[in-house]
């Protein structure tokens, strides 16, 4: 278990991943894997835990530091978080509301499913785009978008637009800011600072739902 968590942290971490890279991953093997990374999260139910924001923030460091090609990693995760997104519609079309009927699991959450209805519900194909700057929400919207039935070529044209906007975003923020001495020396906060950035969105519509159940009490 620690050889795992220690593995998550790699991801997130610019000289741990570079090691990680050049140890057993060296040249197009790299691309393989980060394309593998990025289409489990968004597009296998259990990949819910891999980190997104944060992977694609310290894959703009190393890009920045030389280790990628800035240009080429873009193309191949755009096209891992579309593809990834596209399998996750498709499970839902397949999977249909059976799923909801499923026991919880260790990487198995009925919250996770029930929460990111709910989002769907409010905020309609435009999840999609939304969903891609939420963790876990990121991974579970295309599967409740494929349950939903919604039109796939309406899912397509929010899946392209978000999986590109969501990919360029954070490795040019890492490509840009990876080399500042203040973020270099203060990495870890700047990552716990992108995941808790991710994180508002759900916390302050908790804290909403919280609020309007109070006031109905």
């Amino acid at each position: 278990m620690d050889s795992f968590f220690s593995f998550l942290h790699a991801l997130s971490d610019p000289e741990q991943l570079i090691e990680l890279l050049t140890t057993f991953f060296s040249g197009f093997l790299a691309y393989i894997f980060l394309f593998f990374i990025v289409f489990a999260e968004t597009g296998l139910l259990i990949g819910f835990f891999l980190p997104g924001d944060s992977l694609l923030f310290t894959v703009g460091v190393v890009a920045g530091a030389g280790e990628l090609n800035i240009w080429l990693i873009n193309i191949v995760l755009i096209v891992a978080a579309i593809i990834g997104d596209s399998v996750g519609y498709a499970l839902g079309r397949m999977t249909g509301e059976k799923i909801f009927n499923r026991p919880d699991s260790l990487l198995f959450k009925k919250d996770h499913l029930d929460r990111t209805r709910t989002f769907y519900e409010k905020h309609g194909g435009k999840t999609i785009i939304y969903a891609r700057f939420i963790p876990i929400i990121r991974t579970f919207a295309p599967f409740i978008a494929g349950v939903a039935n919604m039109n796939y070529k309406h899912f397509i044209a929010y899946n392209v637009f978000g999986g590109i906007g969501w990919v360029l975003l954070m490795t040019t923020l890492g490509y840009v800011l990876g080399n500042v001495p203040i973020v270099r020396e203060n990495f870890e906060k700047v990552i716990l600072g992108i995941i808790f950035i991710s994180l508002l969105p759900p916390i302050i519509e908790g804290y909403k739902q919280w609020r309007t159940g109070k006031k109905i009490a």
